[in-house]
């Protein structure tokens, strides 16, 4: 039978996607690049705005005109509204999240323990899902209320994957060719604080650097209150990226207090100092939301003012959208959506700004490179494109694919918000 996979949103369903295809492929399946010339389509939905459970909507219907034989919906749209999910043309099934580790075992109709742990290679998956890089889900669900989210709703409480399978998993990845390890959750942060015998992220870090050889570590999204100042001294193992992913959602405290975060801008602002303090060239990231229910001008300047000053890498804004069943759907003083639309155009502003500075600040420096793409770009010459280990987008030129390969380049300059570099021989 021939298998497609596809997603949209966040890395924890990338992650999921790439284990429904170790799976397929254990059980003898093939997985193709496109939803037209597949037996059977599996689609990870996201709901995290509106517009991302548009999307998902819309990628059920692009496989059903396409004539996918099949489409399987799982993911957390199709968690919240299994009975709109299940009329949607083509879909003859939906998965549950708390049933979706399974998912490959109930298509299938065959036991589920024949997939907990296959001896399989996690390889890459085709089409337009295809990474480099592996994604390793450590972490589901969430015990935070932060008051615009609706993921915990769809994923349900928190909890994390035994140190033994997420080992197994990496060294899966690795077997399979993956030269980055990235590791996922809802609340990544949270690992191993709901086990009987408490442990923390720095303990399963620990772990992965001294108990597999993956030449990189990635970390993705962490709450800024899962962290202190010593967690900062596991990046004197060179292998992990220095690269830290932290949502501040605004720079107001006011806002930040009806969103329901649990740090204050100040503490946000002296965490990002430590780091940076003892993480030399550590990139920082960030997610932001504007238009959040009672955000006035003056306390979206006192936001933009602290973004400004953070000097993010880089970031994503969201502007709000209201979800079904969280406290903030109900808030009064619901900001008008032509304002947020603008406050985010400015707010993205910022952020290239600062991002750019952070790139120019590697002009003729070497950086290592994971090449994730390699494309022909004339006759004997190839257009490499990768990440650096501190999440920094590089284009370099040469006679060799190098696809999937680290290199090292030197920054020659800037283009269209990605670095160009050329290639030092070894």
């Amino acid at each position: 039978m021939n298998v497609y996979l596809d997603m949209v949103g966040c890395r924890l369903n990338q992650s999921e996607l790439e284990n429904y295809a170790r799976q397929f492929r254990f059980a003898g399946h093939t997985l193709v690049s496109s939803p037209e010339s597949a037996d059977l389509v599996v689609i990870n939905t996201c709901t995290v705005t509106s517009a991302a459970a548009s999307d998902s909507r819309q990628k059920v219907r692009q496989a059903a005109r396409l004539g996918s034989g099949r489409i399987v919906l799982t993911g957390c749209w199709a968690a919240l509204n299994a009975s709109e999910a299940a009329r949607l043309p083509g879909v003859s099934q939906v998965v549950s999240n708390d049933t979706k580790d399974d998912l490959v075992s109930i298509v299938l109709d065959l036991p589920a323990e024949d997939f907990r742990h296959p001896s399989s290679q996690r390889g890459p998956i085709p089409g337009s899902r295809l990474r480099t890089r592996a994604f390793i889900k450590v972490q589901d669900g969430c015990d935070n209320f932060c008051t615009y989210c609706v993921t915990r709703l769809a994923r349900g409480a928190g909890r994390s994957l035994q140190v033994k399978r997420v080992l197994a998993d990496i060294h899966s990845a690795l077997e399979g060719g993956a030269q980055e390890i990235v590791l996922t959750g809802v609340h990544l942060g949270s690992w191993g604080t709901d086990f009987v015998q408490p442990l923390h992220l720095t303990d399963l870090i620990i772990a992965i650097l001294s108990e597999t050889d993956t030449p990189r570590l990635h970390l993705s999204s962490l709450e800024p209150w899962d962290i202190t100042p010593a967690f900062f001294t596991l990046w004197q193992n060179p292998r992990l990226c220095r690269h830290l992913h932290l949502p501040l959602q605004s720079g107001c405290e006011a806002t930040r207090r009806r969103v329901g975060r649990r740090s204050t801008p100040q503490a946000f602002a002296d965490l990002g100092s430590e780091a940076r303090q003892l993480i030399p060239g550590i990139s920082i990231t960030t997610d932001i939301i504007t238009g959040f229910p009672g955000e006035t001008e003056e306390e979206f300047n006192q936001s933009s003012a602290f973004i400004a000053e953070m000097q993010f890498s880089g970031g994503h804004v969201f502007t709000f959208s209201p979800r079904p069943g969280t406290a903030a759907a109900h808030m009064p003083l619901q900001v008008p959506h032509g304002t947020a639309k603008k406050r985010s155009a400015y707010l993205r502003s910022l952020l290239r700004t600062s991002a750019s500075n952070f790139r120019q600040s590697y002009f003729g420096q070497q950086v290592q490179v994971l090449v994730e793409k390699a494309a022909p770009c004339g006759e004997n010459q190839w257009e490499l494109s990768g990440l650096t280990e501190n999440y920094l987008r590089v284009v370099i030129h040469h006679s060799l694919p190098c696809h999937n390969q680290l290199v090292v380049a030197r920054v020659t300059g800037l283009q269209q918000d990605i670095l160009t570099g050329e290639l030092i021989p070894h």
